[in-house]
């Protein structure tokens, strides 16, 4: 009898241990393998299709857009947070600002918005009616210890002209600065010290009227966005009400004192220093802008780490999944802004997601994070940065995805589709930077092209994506973009011209580079200053 119960027992003993040695699957090539040209296919032409409405924040068609990215959380098993009352959603409340009535008169003669005139209603307050008889110059604008041209001027509750850019002296070098670069003093600058000395409305003397209006006419014309709700660090600048006017309003508007100006301008590059002068002027400006709170939350998608003693440190992967919405019968779809960034971390997170359902998740935190207001100014990525739901000092990095399916034209016409554009990996960790390369070289095989991450350069990409609102907090961010194209912000940005096996690369090089840093022994280090 006790035979066959040792016999027993050393089988049944024999089972528990095979049980216990089944091998997990550590390689991460293994888990990437899911990320599929076919899936990626399958959820970009449900996001970026016309039922989503361009999925502008605030509107039905981004909402409809955070419901199908939830639902795929939930059926990859991904739970929701439980710091958000067990859900995906953070609130984040935006402010829309539009213009109601605009409309200028100056001595009996009316002007046109958009073509005599353009403001921005971001940097304005609501001002129904603001009148005046008489109207001050005022040089440029400008307040330093070396020059001034509000010394001894009375200028509250006034509205006041003055010309745009910096004055300069005989030599055509710039009075501030001294020299031929000039010191900074832009038109926020100036509404910003006009405000503070208790400036009614600042005309901005504008030669290029017209160009500027086709250039921002998407800012001028639409409502702007801002946070209404959070915490915000910092005091926020404030400006005066401004209209940018072309010179054959100003003429109108001042009449026969038009002649001064020229002569005002003379006298200062000639001696150096401030003019002004007062003119009589039958003025009537209405600046009415109307306010509506919106709400278009950030998504959460968190994947606990397997290691006791890392998974409280995280690893954010964002993308902003808004676009441009629909103006009329056209829709932005946005199938690459930032449709394929959206569909890009859904497909990573499942990956994840199964490689922790297999044992082999990630030792620290993963967040997969969807901001809303891109569009409108980085502005969900700022909330949660504000607002973060797990600790800023506790996140290790920020890998940020915006725009990854498409070819732009300097790669096209080297018919090199297999390239991305890596922004900022140097920027505070030099660790990161190497992380990227390596896993490049490991798995990817890609063209990383820096030219974007160049300082110098004029596009300020750096500046220009969700990654910021991390790295502005000492975070190392690393952030990945194939660069512009001719339907970039039109409504031929559609599914049928995306590059998908070009997405997958580029999904499957930054899945592993997020693979690493959730997994390595230690956490990176921030090891470069941080350049303002």
């Amino acid at each position: 009898m006790k035979q066959y119960i040792f016999l027993i027992a050393l089988v049944f003993g024999a089972i528990h241990v095979k049980a216990q040695e089944v091998p997990v699957d550590n390689n991460p090539a293994t888990y990437a393998k899911t990320i599929t040209t076919d899936d990626l296919k399958k959820h970009l032409s449900i996001i970026a299709s016309d039922d989503f409405q361009g999925r502008e924040t605030g509107s039905e068609g981004l909402a409809k857009a955070g419901k199908y990215i939830t639902k795929q959380l939930a059926q990859m098993g991904i739970q929701p947070l439980k710091q958000l009352d067990n859900s995906y959603y953070q609130p984040v409340k935006y402010k829309r600002v539009a213009w109601g009535n605009v409309k200028v008169t100056a001595n009996g003669k009316e002007f046109n918005n958009m073509r005599d005139f353009y403001t921005f209603a971001g940097i304005s307050e609501n001002m129904p009616e603001i009148k005046a008889n008489e109207i001050t110059f005022l040089g440029y604008g400008i307040d330093t210890k070396e020059y001034s041209d509000y010394d001894g001027v009375d200028v509250k509750g006034k509205v006041i002209v003055i010309y745009s850019g910096e004055p300069t002296d005989k030599s055509e070098n710039y009075l501030i600065s001294g020299n031929t670069v000039k010191s900074g003093w832009d038109f926020r600058r100036k509404l910003n010290v006009a405000k503070k000395k208790g400036v009614k409305l600042v005309l901005i003397i504008e030669p290029n009227t017209l160009k500027n209006i086709n250039k921002y006419g998407r800012w001028l014309i639409e409502p702007s966005f801002k946070l209404a709700g959070g915490k915000t660090k910092g005091k926020k600048p404030s400006y005066a009400n401004h209209l940018f006017v072309s010179p054959t309003m100003l003429k109108k508007i001042m009449g026969r004192k038009y002649k001064k100006l020229a002569k005002a301008n003379k006298k200062i590059k000639k001696k150096g220093k401030p003019k002004n002068f007062t003119f009589k002027s039958k003025f009537v400006a209405n600046l009415e802008k109307k306010d509506e709170i919106l709400n278009s939350p950030n998504i959460l998608g968190f994947i606990e780490g397997s290691d006791p003693k890392l998974k409280d440190e995280i690893v954010v992967v964002s993308a902003h999944y808004d676009h441009l919405g629909y103006r009329g019968d056209d829709i932005f779809n946005g199938a690459d802004d930032n449709g394929s960034g959206t569909t890009g971390i859904l497909e990573m997170a499942q990956a994840f997601s199964i490689a922790k359902t297999e044992g082999a998740g990630p030792r620290r935190s993963v967040l997969f994070l969807w901001v809303a207001g891109e569009e409108k100014g980085l502005l969900g990525s700022k909330y949660y940065s504000e607002n973060p739901v797990f600790p800023l000092e506790n996140t290790i990095a920020d890998v940020n995805v915006d725009m990854i399916g498409r070819v732009d034209e300097i790669y096209e016409k080297a018919g090199n589709p297999n390239y991305i554009y890596v922004i900022g990996s140097d920027r505070l960790s030099t660790e990161l930077h190497k992380i990227n390369e390596e896993a490049n070289q490991k798995y990817g095989d890609i063209t990383l092209d820096y030219k974007y991450n160049d300082e110098k350069d004029p596009n300020r990409y750096y500046y220009r994506s969700d990654h910021y609102n991390f790295a502005k907090h000492g975070i190392p961010s690393i952030f990945y973009f194939s660069g512009t194209h001719k339907d970039y912000h039109k409504t031929s940005d559609t599914v049928d011209k995306i590059q998908f096996d070009k997405m997958q690369k580029i999904a499957i090089l930054i899945f592993h580079t997020a693979w690493e840093l959730s997994n390595r022994d230690e956490r990176i280090k921030v090891d470069v200053e941080q350049k303002k």
